[in-house]
This record gives C-alpha cells, sequence and structure tokens, in this order.
C-alpha cells in the first residue's frame, strides 16, 4: 500500500488538479469573487516580493531605473501599432464612463468617455509617448526604464498564477540610437531572465528565438526562455522583443542623429510575471506540497518548538529564540537568514505538515530532551519528511548555509535530469507524431516532452501541428552549430531543429 501524501490527487493521478491542491495546501493564493483574479496570500506574495528584490538588483546592475506609468491608455495609442492592436484586442479590458449613477435603485454607468481607455494589457504604446516627449536629441539616449506593475489580460480560461485576467509583471522599456544597441540590449536582458531562472529559481531553460507566429505583436523578433515542468510540458518563462522601430515609427519618438538627420528610435521590451510562481511549483513541488529553492524562499529555516509539557515550554521556547537570533546573523547570498518560529499551541506533527506543504527548506524541531542533549532535529525538504539528522547546535549555525546550497543545487540537478530525459530528437513525422499522442504513450496520463525535430519555417506547418496536436514551436534554440537537415513534415531543406511542445 502506497504511503499517504500530503497533497491529493498525486502528479500522476491528475496533474492539474494537483496543482491547484498545492496551491491551496502552501497557502500562496485563491481565486476572488472577480472571474479570472486572484486573491495573492502573504506567503505567495512575499515568494513574488524575493524574486522581485532579486529581479530588481540584476535589472539595476545592468543600468536600468524604475518608473511608473499610467493604468489606463488611450484606445487611439493602440491603434497607431497596426499589429499590435489585432494581437491584444481580443485581451482588452475597456473603460467606457466615468461615474456611476443611482437609477430605480441601482448604480448605471454614467458620464460616457470622449475616448474609450484601455486597461494597461502592456505599456509600449502609453511608455512609447513619454518617450517621445523626452528624447529630441541622440544625447537623450539610451533611455533604459523597468516598471513593477499590474496588467490585464481578459482570460477565458483562468488558472491560478499561470493565466488570470489580472497579474503581476515587470516590464522594461528601452531606447537606444542604433539597431545594434537595441540587439544587445535584447539579448542581455534575455541572459539575465536565464541566470534568474537557472541560479535563483533551480529551473534549467531552453533560451531561443519565437517563430514568426508567436512573435509580441508588432515586434521584428521575440526570444524566450523555455522551462520544462513535470507533466513534460513547456511553460514560457519570460520573454525579450526587439521591436525595431515600429513603435517609435507609431508614437514618434524621433531625435537628431550625430549627423544632424532625424532618426527614430530604436526599442525594446522585456518582462517576466507571477506566472514564475506556477513555473517553480510545477517545476519543483511533489506530492506533499511545494518545494522552494532557497535563494528566493520567503523564509529559509523554521524551528517548531515541541513542548508537551507546561514546566518545560519556557525553556524550549527561550532556546528556540536564541538560535533564532543567531541564525539571523549569518548571511546567506547578500540576506540574512530568514527564520520563523512556530510558537502556536499545536502539536509538533500538525506544525511539521504545515511548513513541509509550505515547502520552507529547513525545519528545526526543538523539544526537552533536545534541550537535554544540546541538539536540534534538522529536516531538509528535498529529502523524504520523515528523514532527520540531531546536531548540535554549533553544527546547524556552521552548517546551515552549506546545507542551503546543498538544496539548491539538488532541485536545479533534479530538474535538469528531468528535462534531458523528456527532450528528444525526432527524425521523422510519424515518430513525432506518436510522441505526442497519449495512447501510443507508455504512461498515458503523463506523455510527450520536447521535441528537437527539423521544420522547413513554414508557418503553415506550425499551424497544421498546432490543429492535430495541440502541439507548438517553443523557440528556435541558440546553438553555435546550426545542424542542417530536412524537415520531418514536408521534406524540404531546414537550417536546424526546433523544440515543439505541449504549453501553458
Amino acid at each position: 500500500m502506497s504511503e499517504k501524501t500530503a497533497v491529493s490527487p498525486t502528479r500522476q493521478e491528475d496533474f492539474p488538479e494537483w496543482y491547484q491542491q498545492v496551491i491551496r495546501a502552501a497557502d500562496l493564493a485563491e481565486n476572488s469573487e472577480v472571474r479570472g483574479c486572484m486573491v495573492i496570500k502573504p506567503w505567495g506574495y512575499a515568494l513574488w516580493e524575493r524574486m522581485q528584490a532579486v529581479l530588481d538588483g540584476m535589472f539595476k546592475a545592468t543600468g536600468h531605473r524604475n518608473a511608473y506609468f499610467p493604468l489606463f491608455i488611450p484606445l487611439s495609442y493602440l491603434e497607431k501599432e497596426a499589429a499590435h492592436v489585432e494581437g491584444f484586442a481580443k485581451e482588452c479590458a475597456v473603460v467606457t464612463h466615468h461615474r456611476l449613477e443611482a437609477k430605480d435603485g441601482k448604480l448605471v454607468p454614467s458620464g460616457q468617455l470622449s475616448e474609450p481607455l484601455i486597461v494597461r494589457p502592456t505599456s509600449e504604446t502609453i511608455i512609447g509617448a513619454a518617450y517621445a516627449r523626452w528624447v529630441k536629441s541622440w544625447r537623450d539616449l539610451p533611455i533604459l526604464l523597468n516598471q513593477w506593475a499590474n496588467v490585464v489580460r481578459w482570460e477565458m480560461r483562468p488558472r491560478l498564477f499561470l493565466r488570470t485576467a489580472e497579474f503581476l509583471w515587470q516590464e522594461g522599456h528601452t531606447a537606444h540610437e542604433t539597431s545594434e544597441e537595441a540587439v544587445t540590449e535584447t539579448m542581455k536582458m534575455l541572459r539575465v531572465y536565464e541566470t534568474f531562472a537557472r541560479d535563483y529559481l533551480a529551473i534549467p531553460v531552453i533560451t531561443g528565438e519565437k517563430s514568426e507566429s508567436e512573435r509580441f505583436p508588432g515586434a521584428v523578433q521575440t526570444y524566450c526562455i523555455e522551462a520544462m515542468v513535470q507533466d513534460r510540458k513547456a511553460i514560457q518563462a519570460g520573454t525579450s522583443h526587439f521591436l525595431g522601430q515600429n513603435f517609435s515609427k507609431a508614437s514618434g519618438i524621433q531625435f537628431q542623429s550625430r549627423s544632424g538627420a532625424v532618426e527614430h528610435a530604436w526599442t525594446t521590451s522585456w518582462g517576466v510575471s507571477t506566472r514564475l510562481i506556477g513555473t517553480l511549483i510545477m517545476a519543483h513541488g511533489d506530492d506533499d506540497g511545494l518545494i522552494l529553492p532557497p535563494r528566493v524562499a520567503p523564509a529559509h529555516v523554521v524551528i517548531i518548538p515541541i513542548t508537551p509539557k507546561e514546566d518545560t515550554r519556557a525553556a524550549v521556547l527561550e532556546a528556540a529564540d536564541n538560535l533564532a537570533a543567531q541564525l539571523r546573523e549569518i548571511s546567506y547570498h547578500g540576506v540574512p537568514v530568514q527564520v520563523e518560529i512556530d510558537s502556536r499551541d499545536l502539536g509538533g506533527g500538525v506544525k511539521n505538515w504545515e511548513w513541509i506543504k509550505k515547502g520552507i527548506p529547513i525545519r528545526i524541531e526543538i523539544g526537552p530532551r533536545d534541550l537535554a542533549q544540546g541538539t536540534v532535529a534538522l529536516s531538509r525538504r528535498d529529502r523524504p519528511h520523515k528523514e532527520k539528522a540531531f546536531l548540535p547546535n554549533g553544527d546547524v549555525l556552521s552548517g546551515v548555509t552549506g546545507i542551503l546550497d546543498e538544496i539548491q543545487a539538488e532541485l536545479l540537478a533534479r530538474a535538469t535530469a528531468f528535462r534531458d530525459e523528456n527532450l528528444k530528437v525526432i527524425e521523422s513525422k510519424e515518430d513525432f507524431y506518436k510522441f505526442f499522442t497519449p495512447a501510443n504513450s507508455d504512461k498515458p496520463e503523463i506523455h510527450g516532452g520536447f521535441a528537437l525535430a527539423h521544420w522547413n519555417g513554414s508557418a503553415a506547418v506550425e499551424e497544421q501541428i498546432k490543429n492535430d496536436l495541440k502541439v507548438t514551436i517553443r523557440c528556435i534554440p541558440f546553438t553555435d552549430s546550426p545542424e542542417a537537415g530536412t524537415c520531418i513534415f514536408t521534406g524540404e531543406p531546414s537550417k536546424q531543429r526546433v523544440v515543439w511542445a505541449k504549453s501553458y
């Protein structure tokens, strides 16, 4: 008989429902009264704040500064860039009135706006209008700004963190004197995302360029990082766009060049969102809940006092406080070790399971017996929940950062091994269809993965595969030595293999 798990159903039984139950068990977020919108609870928001802090430091280290731009965008701004408005038109929330009036006992919209306002789906157009005011000469460039904000894209099939009508993100927007500078910026920020995913989220990603049909609306080129999660689907975890002069022409971002001519600026945009939280859950979680990489965990250690008798309670709590204070004096990757003390009047088993489900990296139990022996019981979230090490306090203090680094490295190694096991080179259309067809899989409930296959560049082929299998090109991966070959769908020449997968 299999051991009971904290989360039901398990990943094997029903992965989508498992994902929802992990969010509930870890107390990260919940659906709100507004369809498609979520309430991010304190533990979930603390995780986002930690990600935010790391990324913000990385952005500022590359010369970017933060700013804020309006939530509302005039409809006429979107209309200036045809491809952009076409790409977002079906997802836009529109404000048409500016007040409410009481009528027949109900509140009804009144005061129609002279021009409808779009609730920000992305900010290229409104930021472009500002840049057009600010940029007059080549000396005003580059502009390197980032915005932390919320956006609204009306989702028909919402899922917490992965797809919601409103979500949190950052969006970088830069303007440059030359095309070369803008391309360099686009690639630099893609590499920032790649580094963050690998070194902080412990998620290996494949970097590359999106095909034309998958580009950001209005972009010349879109680059991305693609992550594989445990049901072998892909998640687009971050994007960086070279916008060329499309948006600067639409917004009128012009400057006098060094030669005296009037030119349009070259622009970029790039962003990641709270979708990263969903990616992290699906990449690392197990059937007992969330597993957090230490470098982004809201807390690194929880101390759980075990106080079965009232006469020893005060001494145990004092020992917990002393250990916490000493741990907090230790630095881990630029921040003090973050410690929670769970002194609630609950059984140790109940508290232990709550923190297992929350994914905290290290759990430390202190009871009267531990106090007498000068030891604690230490458990790691990357190990079986029954596994404990009984250590002297001094060993905990000297070894805590090493243990956190071991957990971080172990999570990355697991995720990398899983991805590599499920990334397959495919040489024929027949094998391709078989790879993505549940009936032909050894495990029908979880099938497929990332397929590396030759493609001739045809959008019609892309559309056919999408219709047949719900599989898309996730990226054209960067490679120093592209391997030319033959498209497995048409028999025509192919410049290199591309990554295909089902995705969220």
